[in-house]
């Protein structure tokens, strides 16, 4: 694996965190347990986790635990899927049911191996959650379907309230971090959910060895899209076996960038050292759509 430094930097106090082994985790992981379904948060190492089960807040990963891409960042399990489960979209709305989620998010893993990449799936998950939770608002983070615009608008169809896809670093970077994606497909992607009328979310990680023009150059292509909300949060390595961390952005830069979002145009740039695309999200809707 491409790394652009062989030894992390010492991390910061500003990364700790507080562990929250509550009651409210302890719910959320039983009901994730017992509907035999998966979590980002998990699966990916999220280092909220704690305080965001703590709020009983958590973003669930459909079609499978193993993604036919192998990202540099990313410690999803890479291989050919095996999944098959048609039950998986009920028993995803019965779980956010059982959580009593007012804003959910949910993701997944790429399925490059199907022809639709599980649009169908998606947009059979999105209808269930929102026939069993009718006051529940869903956010969907999707891949890029490899710039086929079907499998985008059958989930645009299925209405979900926020459409995320992620960018995730700066173009040049691509190659190192990303290599079965192309930057500029996926602010296609971008793109084409506002054509269908979808409000937007993306987001991106810093600390990868990004230059800061590089990253104010992204975000204001981000904005040209015509999207919504941005996320900017430090990168973090999994495992040794993944990119390593170039270094760690102080809060103070994460408050310019949160700024100059604003100033590109962007309604909500969420920005700091511990924020992933699914933090505080529920934050975000209830203001993104009073507002629209």
């Amino acid at each position: 694996m491409q790394t652009i430094s062989q030894t992390n930097p010492r991390k910061p106090d500003w990364l700790k965190i507080q562990l929250r082994v509550g009651k409210n985790y302890s719910d959320l992981k039983e009901i994730v347990s017992h509907g035999n379904l998966h979590t980002v948060c998990q699966e990916a190492l999220c280092p909220n986790i704690y305080e965001c089960w703590d709020r009983r807040a958590a973003t669930l990963m459909i079609l499978g635990d193993v993604c036919t891409r192998s990202c540099g960042f990313c410690n999803v399990k890479t291989g050919r899927p095996t999944w098959h489960d048609p039950d998986e979209p009920q028993r995803t709305a019965e779980a956010v049911r059982q959580m009593g989620l007012k804003h959910c998010v949910i993701t997944s893993v790429n399925r490059d191996e199907l022809l639709d990449g599980g649009a169908a799936i998606w947009a059979e998950t999105i209808r269930a959650i929102h026939e069993l939770n009718p006051d529940c608002t869903l956010e969907v983070l999707i891949p890029d379907f490899k710039g086929d615009e079907i499998p985008l608008k059958t989930i645009c169809d299925a209405n979900p309230e926020i459409l995320g896809h992620n960018i995730e670093t700066v173009p040049r970077l691509y190659s190192a971090v990303r290599p079965q994606a192309d930057y500029l497909q996926s602010l296609d992607v971008l793109k084409r959910s506002k054509k269908f009328g979808m409000r937007t979310k993306t987001a991106m990680m810093v600390g990868l060895g990004e230059m800061k023009g590089e990253v104010i150059e992204t975000i204001k292509k981000v904005a040209e899209t015509g999207c919504d909300i941005l996320a900017i949060g430090q990168y973090l390595q999994p495992t040794r076996d993944h990119h390593a961390v170039d270094r760690y952005v102080h809060p103070s830069e994460f408050d310019f960038y949160r700024e100059e979002g604003l100033k590109q145009g962007l309604k909500w740039v969420e920005s700091g050292p511990l924020v992933r695309s699914s933090y505080h999200a529920d934050a975000q809707a209830s203001a993104l759509i009073e507002k629209v």
